[in-house]
């Protein structure tokens, strides 16, 4: 039996209606600046248009803006970029980051996705942040609309 292993187009769900909020770190801003563009450029295509941008230091900052956003918000991306150096602290950026977002979606079930890239080089963090649709900007926040339509069906 062969499977269809070949990538389907993402739908465009509908954000109308949907309070978002960005928290973008400034910590490489020139990938995040690229990341909040796709994420910015697919909310209008899912009709969203009250968002709110929040900026932080950086990573590390990220899970806790996230978490009081949810408060008030349907969605919440988080955006930002790590960067492998030369010691361990990459890895607990990287982990703590992604554990942080995560909680704060299931501690405030709101739904709240993760564009933070954790990379090897710049190089990759360009090609993860670039114009098209594969900018996983874009991604995070065709994915917090499509969660936050389905978390609303769900309550």
């Amino acid at each position: 039996m062969s499977r269809d292993l070949t990538s389907k187009p993402t739908p465009i769900p509908d954000g109308a209606g949907l309070r978002v909020c960005l928290v973008r770190a400034r910590f490489n801003d020139e990938i995040v600046s690229a990341l909040v563009e796709g994420a910015r450029r697919g909310l209008e295509r899912c009709g969203v248009s009250d968002i709110t941008e929040v900026t932080v230091p950086g990573a590390l900052e990220i899970p806790v803006a996230c978490d009081v956003a949810s408060a008030s918000h349907d969605a919440v991306i988080a955006l930002g970029c790590v960067i492998r150096g030369e010691t361990y602290h990459f890895e607990v950026v990287s982990d703590v980051s992604s554990r942080g977002v995560l909680d704060a979606g299931l501690r405030n079930r709101t739904a709240v996705t993760n564009g933070i890239l954790t990379v090897e080089n710049v190089a990759q963090a360009q090609a993860r942040s670039g114009p098209g649709d594969d900018n996983k900007g874009y991604e995070a926040a065709l994915g917090a609309i499509e969660l936050a339509r389905v978390l609303d069906g769900l309550s």
